[in-house]
């Protein structure tokens, strides 16, 4: 099966079978989902999403739903396919732990660019909040709702305030007009 270009291998599946995990989906929904989930920067292809769709029911991972509505084929996973789902997520996470380490010298950016002197002290802030949700993935069965209630509570705000930040610096770099 042919895969998208720059997309890590297994990640479309894995989005699909997560999406059918979820509730019974059409190509073209699963299509606007991971649009939207990605921002707008990845909208896989109808040439990639049909076949996979394809795949995963002639090896019996999904069936095609019993309510079609408005002429629309909708796809749910099967037993065998929740298994394989799973599965997945058991490989995924093993993947993402042995890739931990890398994680906070992403977050650096490589220290590419000219003007990495002025991001130095928030790209250490940003690599200590990450390192922080690498400890809580060590100890999330052990947290409460109203912990993770707390967490995104914190990160909420935060996010507010940066993009307050980060509009005041768009408007003050964009051109003036005079008339």
């Amino acid at each position: 099966m042919k895969r998208t270009a720059g997309v890590p291998r297994g990640l479309l599946r894995f989005l699909v079978l997560r999406l059918l995990a979820e509730k019974p989906m059409s190509g073209a929904e699963i299509v606007e989902e991971i649009e939207q989930e990605t921002y707008g920067k990845w909208k896989p292809s109808p040439g990639s999403i049909y076949p996979l769709l394809a795949w995963l029911q002639d090896n019996g991972y999904t069936s095609e739903s019993a309510a079609v509505e408005s002429g629309m084929k909708r796809y749910v996973l099967t037993n065998k396919g929740k298994q394989f789902f799973e599965e997945q997520v058991k490989f995924g996470q093993k993947f993402l732990e042995k890739l931990e380490w890398l994680a906070p010298m992403l977050v650096g950016g490589f220290h590419l660019g000219t003007n990495h002197e002025n991001l130095l002290h928030a790209r250490q802030s940003a690599k200590k909040v990450l390192k922080t949700f690498i400890e809580f993935r060590a100890i999330k069965d052990s947290m409460t709702k109203q912990d993770v209630e707390e967490i995104a509570k914190i990160l909420d705000y935060s996010n507010r305030q940066l993009k307050k930040i980060a509009l005041r610096i768009k408007e003050k770099n964009q051109p003036k007009f005079y008339e």
